[in-house]
């Protein structure tokens, strides 16, 4: 398993489900649309008045699940960043790219994107006999 097999996984899957923590402590999770990059970030869009932009902006650690069709799943826990700048429009360009609605979004009050850089995955296929799971850090 490398980087060009996780994007090509990743790139199939146009959800995934996003978990963070609140301010007491609980998990919060969301079904959210992704968009990934080469890197095996993932990019998504929220709005402000939403659970977890406020979970993410003061504790940027959190979780995604990406794929259950089947038995075939990415798990990844990574570090989220509200890009700025040029940064923002490198990131809202992959986002449309995929999610051609989403320059409609942009006019929608307190829409934000979200930059989620991995620092483990897992790829797990329990489709196969035995499994397949293999993982990879990032420093």
């Amino acid at each position: 398993m490398d980087k060009p097999f996780l994007y090509s996984f990743l790139s199939q899957h146009r959800y995934g489900v996003v978990s963070s923590i609140a301010a007491d402590g609980t998990p919060q999770s969301a079904l959210v649309g992704i968009a990934p990059t080469p890197e095996l970030e993932i990019v998504f869009d929220t709005v402000k008045s939403s659970r977890k932009y406020p979970n993410l902006i003061a504790r940027p650690a959190c979780s995604f699940v990406i794929g259950w069709a089947g038995e075939q799943t990415v798990q990844l826990e990574g570090t989220a960043v509200e890009p700025q700048g040029a940064d923002l429009e490198r990131y809202q360009k992959m986002y449309f790219a995929v999610w051609t609605d989403g320059p409609a979004r942009m006019a929608w009050p307190g829409i934000a994107y979200f930059v989620v850089r991995p620092r483990w995955i897992r790829y797990s296929d329990f489709d196969q006999r035995p499994p397949l799971i293999e993982e990879l850090r990032f420093d």
